[in-house]
């Protein structure tokens, strides 16, 4: 796990070893798993910044995902190491945007380009809502830790 602050982003880098389950017949990794890989980043990401999808749950919300787009670049193979980044911005609004990279750890290749929009919606209306505040307060608190680190 790594967190650092781009211009007005967390970045969250998430390390993982591709299974061989996850490749194709070619031993490259099936282009399904690249999201799969981007929601173990986010649910970790949210873990380790103090918020697990449990604690939002709990809290009355869910987070279901709205969009997600991909581009690949190069394949991944069978004991691959890589890494996957999120950067998040902005913390008010009920729609969240995670831009994810994922590339090899050993040369910095890039697999795959993508970004998932998530929503917070009510666990009871299931209508779209403000994120908690703990969320927000969450984002605001790391983006000012960074601030006053540089």
């Amino acid at each position: 796990m790594e967190i650092y602050k781009e211009d007005f982003m967390i970045v969250y880098n998430y390390e993982l070893r591709v299974q061989y389950f996850e490749t194709d017949q070619m031993h490259y990794v099936h282009h399904g798993r690249y999201i799969e890989y981007f929601e173990r980043a986010r649910t970790e990401m949210l873990r380790d910044f103090g918020l697990p999808y449990s604690e939002i749950e709990n809290m009355g919300y869910f987070m279901p995902v709205k969009e997600v787009g991909v581009t690949y670049k190069s394949p991944a193979f069978y004991e691959d190491m890589l890494i996957v980044e999120c950067k998040v911005s902005g913390a008010n609004s009920p729609v969240v945007r995670i831009d994810h990279k994922i590339y090899k750890k050993e040369s910095g290749i890039v697999v795959v380009e993508g970004f998932v929009k998530l929503v917070f919606v009510s666990r009871e209306t299931k209508r779209p809502i403000k994120p908690p505040v703990l969320y927000t307060d969450m984002i605001n608190k790391l983006l000012v830790e960074f601030e006053n680190a540089e």
